[in-house]
């Protein structure tokens, strides 16, 4: 080898070590490792259901349907007792129940899961005579005309059941004709049996206003040990009542009795058991104190109050009037220390459509509040502040009632439900298409009897517990001449 070619390979070799000296270099630096940010995303949408009870005839099986809000899809249903009359949902939002005319009690979970297996069985006795239920946090309880029978005779109770099937506890005497059970939004110190006082009721006396039927009565019942209190006096044919949600020792401080007989609302203080009249001049920071007269708020004539709910978010007791054709959207504002505020009793009457036999004021801001206008087949869409209708709404049949679930100011919806259809209307309550109608959803089992939803807000649950029987002054489920027909004719419409 000549020195030209030794001196080549040499810088061969050289260049190939130098190379392997900077590869094991690069190999050793440091090399920051990345991590992805993954964005979370949106929160999960709040779960809420839409439960729809059917009755497609008077002998066949009523159908409950689970609906989900999300999708407004049906996910699961399952067959009931014989022709429903009467359904609600409890507090939590987790169980449904169906008075039905076989003279049996169902009980069915909330659930996309729901499966027959899981319905359950109460036969009530032959000598009952239910007509509404009551469904709080815990345990259930019953309207009925003759929830005690000794010797021939039937005495009004207000009946307590628990378990799963539902069991009769015990059977609460309160005053004659009881048409509902009502208690606070949270866990309170006693229940109310509102009364008509009506002997031997044929169930169509309250279906007009004003009347002459004698005064009504609710029983204050103590719920640790299920008897009765006290009762207090209240309008003629009182038909529907409920609860403020702010809370005290009691569970509530105002419970609202509406008197379609009468025209009026009876105001009670839960808080002293009695009408709500004791009010001093001025509070302890020397503001006025309003109290309704007689502890009545005083409907114009023929108004014919039948369903309300109260306003949490504006503290507006929202007033259904079926006679009257109108909505009453009434300040019932307390002050810090529980008084009646200056202003309460504050009425303003809003026109709607004929016969609006429900609304529903429960949307996320409190800004609107939707009335089902029975005759007219549609629903009023009322803003809260302007007291003004903003929409009049086309729906589906003759609607009776109307629910609304909210899961943000953007997200939001109202049911109706009509007996005379099939159809379950969706209206758009919240974003940039608010106050439109969504396809109606179609159940094959018909004639809705009611609807509810599982959740006010995809949290707090359902603030609607208490069902509505047609007849004892509620409207029947189709308006004209079921109205003044018998009872037996008016449950025929379903």
């Amino acid at each position: 080898m000549n020195f030209g070619q030794a001196l080549t390979r040499l810088v061969q070799a050289g260049a190939i070590l130098a190379a392997a000296v900077l590869v094991a270099g690069c190999g050793a630096n440091y090399r920051p490792v990345v991590t992805p940010t993954n964005g979370s995303g949106p929160a999960a949408e709040p779960e809420s259901f839409v439960v729809v009870v059917s009755a497609p005839s008077a002998t066949a099986d009523g159908i409950a349907t689970i609906v989900d809000y999300s999708g407004d899809s049906i996910e699961a249903q399952a067959d009931l007792g014989v022709n429903p009359i009467a359904f609600t949902v409890d507090e939590a939002g987790a169980n449904g129940y169906s008075l039905n005319s076989d003279g049996t009690l169902t009980g069915f979970p909330v659930s996309i899961s729901l499966q027959e297996k899981q319905v359950t069985y109460t036969t009530l006795p032959g000598t009952a005579k239910p007509l509404n239920l009551f469904s709080p946090s815990s345990g259930l309880w019953v309207a009925d005309l003759c929830g005690t029978y000794i010797a021939s005779h039937c005495g009004s109770a207000a009946d307590v059941f628990a378990g799963s099937p539902e069991k009769e506890q015990s059977s609460v005497s309160v005053a004659t004709t009881p048409v509902m059970v009502v208690g606070p939004s949270t866990v309170g110190l006693y229940d109310y049996a509102i009364s008509q006082n009506i002997s031997n009721p044929t169930g169509v006396e309250c279906n007009r206003s004003p009347t002459t039927q004698p005064l009504g009565a609710v029983t204050e019942i103590a719920v640790s040990s299920n008897t009765p209190v006290k009762q207090i006096p209240v309008g003629r044919c009182p038909v529907y009542a409920v609860e403020s949600t702010d809370s005290n020792t009691y569970g509530s401080q105002r419970l609202f009795v509406l008197n379609r007989g009468s025209d009026t609302i009876t105001v009670i203080n839960t808080l002293t058991g009695a009408l709500d009249t004791n009010c001093a001049a001025e509070n302890q920071d020397g503001q006025p104190i309003n109290c309704p007269a007689n502890g009545t708020l005083q409907l114009p004539a023929g108004s014919g109050p039948v369903y309300a709910e109260y306003n949490a978010v504006t503290s507006q007791l929202v007033v259904a009037n079926y006679d009257g054709g109108t909505v009453s959207i009434i300040d019932v504002a307390l002050d810090k220390y529980g008084n009646d505020s200056a202003a309460f009793g504050t009425t303003y009457t809003v026109k709607v459509g004929n016969n609006p036999a429900s609304v529903t004021a429960l949307t996320y801001n409190g800004s609107y509040a939707y009335a089902a206008n029975q005759t007219d087949e549609t629903v009023s869409v009322v803003n809260l502040t302007s007291h003004t209708v903003e929409a009049t709404l086309p729906v589906t049949g003759h609607p009776r009632t109307v629910v609304s679930t909210q899961s943000s100011e953007e997200y939001g919806k109202v049911y109706v439900a009509s007996p005379d259809s099939p159809y379950l209307t969706i209206i758009n309550a919240g974003g940039t298409g608010m106050n439109t109608v969504d396809t109606p959803l179609l159940l094959a089992a018909g004639n809705l009897v009611d609807v509810r939803v599982s959740a006010q807000n995809g949290v707090s649950g359902n603030s609607n517990n208490v069902s509505r029987l047609p007849g004892y002054g509620q409207p029947c489920n189709l308006p004209g001449a079921a109205a003044t027909a018998s009872i037996a004719a008016c449950q025929a419409m379903q």
